[in-house]
Parts: C-alpha cells; sequence; structure tokens
C-alpha cells in the first residue's frame, strides 16, 4: 500500500498520561472519566476516537461529493459521533460508534446516498468494518 500520509503518537502512562504527536500539535493529559471511575479532568482516549472518526468521516462526505453537481462545502456537513464501550463477554471490552451526519442543501435521499458513499471511502470506517458496530444516522438542514 502507498501511504500517503502517516503521524506517530506516543502516549505515556496509559488512561491517566499524558499523549504528544511527534510534531507537538498534540500534547494533552488523559484521565480516566468519571463513568468509568476515574477522576475525569482530561479528556480520554474514547473522545480522541470520536473526534478523529467524526472528522475524517465528514471529510469523506466532502470528498465523495467533489465531482458531482451538488458539492458539500465543509461547513454543509456536521459529524457528531458517540463512542460506546461495552464488555465484550471475554474479559476485554469493544467500542461502538454512533454517528450523526447532517448535510445542508440536499434532499433526504440524496444525503443518504452520500452517506453510504463516504461509509465505504472514510479510513475510519474501512479500519472498523466488521470490528465495530457502526450505526449511521443521516438529517438534512
Amino acid at each position: 500500500m502507498n501511504t500517503v500520509y502517516s503521524t506517530t503518537v506516543t502516549a505515556v502512562g496509559g488512561r491517566n498520561g499524558t499523549a504528544r504527536s511527534d510534531d507537538g500539535l498534540l500534547d494533552l493529559r488523559l484521565a480516566v472519566p468519571n463513568g468509568l471511575g476515574g477522576k475525569g479532568g482530561a479528556t480520554n482516549p474514547e473522545q480522541l476516537f470520536g473526534a478523529g472518526y467524526a472528522a475524517c468521516f465528514g471529510n469523506a462526505v466532502i470528498h465523495v461529493t467533489r465531482n458531482k453537481e451538488n458539492k458539500i462545502r465543509d461547513d454543509d456537513v456536521e459529524v457528531v459521533a458517540t463512542v460506546g464501550m461495552s464488555p465484550n463477554g471475554a474479559g476485554g471490552f469493544g467500542l461502538s460508534v454512533k454517528l450523526d451526519v447532517t448535510i445542508a442543501g440536499v434532499d433526504q435521499a440524496s444525503a443518504e446516498a452520500i452517506v453510504a458513499d463516504a461509509h465505504k471511502a472514510c479510513p475510519y470506517s474501512n479500519a472498523v468494518r466488521d470490528n465495530i458496530d457502526v450505526a449511521l444516522s443521516v438529517n438534512t438542514r
């Protein structure tokens, strides 16, 4: 595979540590969330995954319409990612994701077709397919 981009992030201390990218643009504290019995007060891996997936999926929506008559612009798409964590029955945990996608300027049928195409194109969707339950909700405005 021809890699078009890569980055390196180092995490130290697990869920109660830090994460820093090699270019220093990402540099933050991590904490176990209150909902998992932690003290909270800092971001956590599920929030970071949700942010990455939402942003990437939004860009996939834009990407799949680039060569179409009704192009979706940056401000025309909003993606809200809800990431859940549940016991997997084997002593570990699994994730689930719900993506609520809102697209402006198109009808419902077009929005649903665009989101279906974006789900095929998005690197996050491709990475988690058949491994994480992903529910898609599509709205227009």
